[in-house]
């Protein structure tokens, strides 16, 4: 299995050899870059590239790394006693099952994805050593230790929000998606707008690219914002001219789409590209 990209997803070469090393290796992808980079969308494209099922896990702040294994229903089974449901003789009518042990239980291999792991607690990463390492935890409940069938593809996601154990991190292959340069860029967006003018994208990243080299943004402008601000650009029916003209005159044309907060928009204001 390689993976090359596909018509929707355009990978870098380096981005193209950590995902085939880390299929290579069975060792899960631990993917960190700026918000916006295409973090997230790239388990989904591999899957499709592959075409494997994809089983999601986001990552929230309150979540525990046993809910990616399962959870024992107490209250339910409590409920179904007193009520004199038959059901409740078997233990395993009250387990629910995580994440990991859908992919663990697939018939085929499967691509997992953990999302955005940074959220949760500086623990969380560690109580899933075993698990990602081995691919078998052991289900208290139903005495048995649950085995991948097949070994998942693991993607998983960081905003680097909160630094990993070193522990966690020996267990991955890392790589940095970097922001990309202007040709992959015009290719990214020619994937998405295939019947965009040439005048449009050359002026609109002229002006992208301006506004994210201003030293001291709080947050630059990302591929998926400036993406949606050129697909507001074209619904608005503002071409090159009228965003060139609109910069001569001292403001960018819905500018909320690709700044998103009032420090940077103060910033620009200075700096007199709105």
């Amino acid at each position: 299995m390689k993976f090359t990209g596909t018509t929707n997803y355009i990978a870098a070469k380096d981005l193209q050899i950590a995902v085939n090393a880390s299929i290579a290796m069975e060792k899960p992808l631990l993917v960190k870059g700026e918000p916006g980079t295409g973090k997230t969308l790239l388990a989904h494209e591999i899957a499709k590239a592959l075409n494997k099922p994809l089983f999601t896990w986001h990552i929230k702040s309150t979540t525990k790394a046993q809910q990616g294994l399962y959870e024992y229903d107490a209250v339910s089974r409590l409920r179904d006693s007193q009520l004199g449901d038959k059901k409740v003789h078997e233990i395993s009518n009250y387990i629910v099952k995580g994440k990991l042990w859908e992919a663990f239980e697939a018939d085929e291999r499967v691509v997992l994805l953990i999302d955005e792991i940074d959220k949760a607690d500086i623990e969380f990463p560690n109580d899933l050593l075993l698990e990602l390492d081995k691919m078998e935890f052991f289900c208290y409940e139903l005495n048995k230790t649950i085995i991948a069938k097949h070994r998942p593809i693991v993607i998983i996601s960081s905003n680097n929000e909160k630094e990993l154990p070193d522990a966690f991190l020996r267990r991955c292959f890392f790589h940095y998606i970097s922001f990309p340069d202007r040709n992959t860029l015009v290719k990214i967006i020619e994937v998405h707008y295939p019947d965009i003018e040439q005048q449009l994208i050359a002026e609109a990243m002229e002006q992208f690219y301006t506004i994210r080299n201003i030293r001291g943004l709080k947050k630059k402008p990302s591929t998926s914002e400036l993406l949606d601000w050129i697909k507001l650009l074209m619904v608005g029916k503002i071409n090159a001219e009228g965003l060139r003209d609109a910069q001569n005159s001292g403001r960018i044309p819905l500018i909320g789409a690709i700044i998103k907060n009032e420090q940077d928009l103060d910033l620009i204001d200075q700096t007199k590209f709105r």
